[in-house]
């Protein structure tokens, strides 16, 4: 079991350079796998208070943390693919991993900020549209990253006519690809096929939606011929203000029991010591488990 942390909430108090790189330094030093940080251009946590509205663009930032960290893996969770174009979310990924030695993820989803895409003139088609897009990142993502310039035809009028990547990424074959997202029919089958992780989100159900959601995934892979253990299963969750170490490494194992083998933590306020000290001492118990 890995724990990650993801800074949904980055309203520190005083200088936001110095908070995110103390946040990044401290999750790096308590062993935390992955800081993933959301890709939005305004705040998109419905939880958070309205004066909690900071929000930075999120490779910019990945690369302000790719120098300031040394083992920490980085990535975001997740980007739309509809946000950029295809060949330039991929070399932003690829940036983030020739530039961080190999640390990055691509978390990449279908998208769904209907609101922040009206109010910031970003791209947001229907439904269908949004994952044909994905999966064109996807199979394009690929295709880069073994070197493949001839050319691409996907979705929607989409035509690269020489896409390259230059340079190549650190990670041998690319970055590892997180799908954000559990759309059943579309988007698990999309993880099955092209993905190195999934990412379901923790409801108070004990686990019964996780549990559904991932065996929904192996039907899947057995159908394309993929093995489901290959694939890292990721699950999204608050992390109450005043948990102890000892409750955050009870609740990896429970997770563990549902068939997840990576916790990704989000807190209803910006990440302090207190918080970070606690997963510290979870990844240790964990590790000692």
């Amino acid at each position: 079991m890995r724990i990650s942390i993801n800074v949904t909430d980055q309203s520190w108090p005083g200088a936001l350079p110095d908070g995110l790189a103390d946040v990044a330094r401290r999750a790096e030093d308590a062993g935390a796998d992955t800081l993933w940080l959301p890709d939005h251009l305004v705040q998109a946590d419905p939880t958070l208070p309205p004066e909690h509205d900071d929000q930075l663009e999120a490779y910019t930032a990945l690369g302000y943390l790719a120098a300031r960290t040394s083992r920490i893996r980085l990535g975001t969770m997740v980007s739309a693919a509809t946000f950029r174009t295809p060949a330039l979310l991929v070399k932003a990924v690829t940036t983030l991993d020739v530039l961080s030695g190999g640390r990055a993820w691509f978390g990449v989803g279908a998208g769904h900020q209907a609101q922040e895409a009206a109010d910031m003139g970003l791209d947001l088609p229907g439904t269908r549209a949004r994952l044909d897009r994905l999966a064109d990142v996807l199979r394009l993502a690929r295709r880069m990253w073994a070197g493949d310039e001839s050319p691409f035809t996907g979705s929607d009028g989409l035509r690269l006519e020489r896409p390259r990547c230059r340079p190549a990424p650190a990670t041998p074959g690319g970055p590892p690809v997180l799908v954000g997202g559990a759309g059943e029919r579309r988007t698990l089958r999309l993880v099955a096929e092209h993905a190195d992780a999934c990412n379901v989100f923790d409801l108070p159900d004990d686990g019964a939606t996780v549990r559904h959601k991932l065996a929904v995934l192996a039907d899947h892979c057995a159908d394309v011929g993929r093995d489901v253990a290959t694939i890292d299963r990721t699950l999204s969750a608050r992390l109450a203000p005043g948990t102890t170490a000892d409750e955050l490494a009870a609740k990896a194992e429970t997770a563990a029991g549902w068939g997840i083998t990576h916790l990704v933590l989000i807190t209803p306020r910006p990440w302090d010591a207190g918080a970070l000290a606690a997963v510290g001492g979870a990844v240790e118990r964990v590790a000692d488990a």
